[in-house]
């Protein structure tokens, strides 16, 4: 009788991952020639170009020369200093008191039906920078009515590298989040990351644009991909399919495109990314803002020319998880025609 061998378990087991590893990869493959053909080839080739070669970079590349998010080692020492002052676990706490505000938006041309509607604006949610934030996310959000949630990207927390953990949180907190679901890339998400989130029943706008309906009455949302650090923001594709007087809004990672916004016709323009300092002097007085812009931009509602702005302060904290004097937000758009409406 022949004698059956049984296979090599650590030989096997190598063959299984091997083979595990190339689906994954064929599967990205694929994802991302689907990607190619709906954004363009240029844009997809410099936007993973620019990830491979500067996501790292720490001065130089982007709109601003410093880039405080990817030197980490001064992350551990901003950690160790806040402690020495017994101000860590304070900071953990503010972070963690999610703030609901309010803002309200008067567009004289709004059609009658799309009074009062709103928008649930999220930004820099770095999903995997605390576990417990998404719980705390979920808690807060219950309760709110709006018509359709946005998203203004930084998804998760590191620059580079894995990004399965993020996707996990942003799993968990997709069911709390009522209708349609639309959202841009930050300067913190790889663009990897799209069909994933896409999975969830998000819908990436990068440097596109779509219609919001209510009662027969329709307005234009458009997305553009992260204008600060990989600078892929294109402004001709993003309103390719936006009539000349159409009422627009714009989603924008970082509010720095301000000026090529208002002249391309948007009515608003919602922005997140400088975390409004997130460590701040008393007042709210911002230490850093990392935006190539005037601070007036970089916090709560502004205006240029005629066009509307508002930068959520984050959802969540970057570089280190604490808050001084900058608590976290969640924002309600509320959109009116005039005033008495």
């Amino acid at each position: 009788m022949k004698k059956t061998v049984a296979p090599d378990a650590p030989a096997s087991r190598t063959r299984d991952a091997s083979t595990a590893a190339r689906v994954v990869i064929d599967r990205e493959t694929v994802e991302l020639k689907r990607l190619e053909k709906r954004i363009g080839r240029i844009h997809l080739r410099q936007r993973l170009g620019i990830e491979a070669d500067h996501a790292t970079q720490v001065f130089g590349r982007g709109r601003t020369f410093f880039h405080i998010e990817n030197w980490y080692s001064i992350h551990a020492l901003i950690r160790l200093g806040l402690r020495a002052l017994g101000l860590y676990q304070r900071g953990r706490r503010n972070a963690a008191t999610l703030e609901i505000r309010h803002n309200t938006v008067y567009i004289p041309t709004l059609p009658e039906a799309l009074h009062g509607f709103t928008l649930l604006h999220l930004s820099d949610l770095h999903l995997d920078m605390d576990p417990r934030f998404p719980e705390v996310l979920i808690e807060r959000l219950q309760g709110l009515h709006y018509d359709a949630c946005v998203m203004t990207g930084d998804f998760r927390a590191r620059t580079h590298g894995p990004h399965e953990a993020a996707i996990e949180a942003l799993t968990r907190i997709r069911p709390h989040l009522q209708g349609p679901v639309y959202a841009t890339l930050g300067n913190h998400d790889s663009i990897r990351m799209v069909p994933a989130i896409e999975a969830l029943g998000i819908n990436m706008l990068l440097n596109e644009s779509t219609l919001l309906e209510r009662g027969g009455a329709f307005l234009h949302l458009a997305g553009i991909d992260d204008p600060h650090y990989f600078q892929v923001d294109n402004f001709d594709r993003a309103t390719a399919h936006i009539p000349v007087d159409a009422i627009a809004i714009l989603l924008s990672h970082s509010p720095e495109p301000y000026r090529h916004a208002a002249h391309a016709g948007f009515a608003l323009m919602l922005s997140g990314h400088t975390h409004g300092g997130q460590i701040c002097l008393p007042g709210g007085i911002a230490l850093m803002t990392n935006a190539d812009c005037p601070r007036r931009f970089c916090r709560g509602v502004w205006r240029y020319h005629d066009m509307q702005g508002y930068t959520s302060v984050g959802s969540g904290s970057s570089v280190v998880g604490v808050r001084f004097n900058c608590p976290p937000e969640i924002t309600l758009h509320h959109l009116h025609g005039t005033p008495d409406q």
